[in-house]
């Protein structure tokens, strides 16, 4: 068995977009801070002082930490995938719907924050996510 590691480009292109959207996040909320004068105090409890901050700053540190969390399975199931020698084909094309939803997504939460649209994006990533996992059990079951 020969690993494929086509799977791995929209491995990279996810991990770049966790890179911009953690420098947006930045970008946005440091003078977000400065604006309103905000003294950072590490007794209040977490998350508090940066729900001060407009929505539309926050938006971006919301995204950044949905970024972190479900797209850790894709990590995973892409590697396997790669190992496996099967991230090529209809693997690869599943990847990548889930990679461009996830951008979709982003945007989308990143400067609209719709949540009926957003949590369409998501459902559907979340079916493709399930789809790939699903055929990477089959194939690890199989062997």
């Amino acid at each position: 068995m020969q690993a494929s590691t086509e799977i791995l480009a929209p491995v990279t292109v996810l991990l770049l977009l966790t890179c911009i959207v953690w420098a947006w996040m930045y970008a946005t909320r440091i003078p977000a801070i400065k604006r309103a004068g905000m003294q950072l105090d590490p007794e209040l409890p977490k998350g508090q002082q940066m729900a001060e901050l407009p929505a539309r700053v926050r938006w971006k540190a919301d995204n950044y930490n949905h970024l972190l969390e479900q797209p850790t399975l894709f990590y995973a199931v892409a590697l396997t995938l790669a190992l496996l020698g099967a991230g090529d084909g209809l693997n690869l094309t599943l990847a990548w719907c889930y990679v461009g939803l996830r951008i979709a997504h982003t945007l989308q939460q990143a400067m609209w924050n719709k949540i009926e649209v957003r949590f369409v994006l998501f459902f559907l990533s979340s079916l493709v996510l399930i789809a790939l996992v699903c055929r990477a059990a089959m194939l690890v079951w199989a062997a």
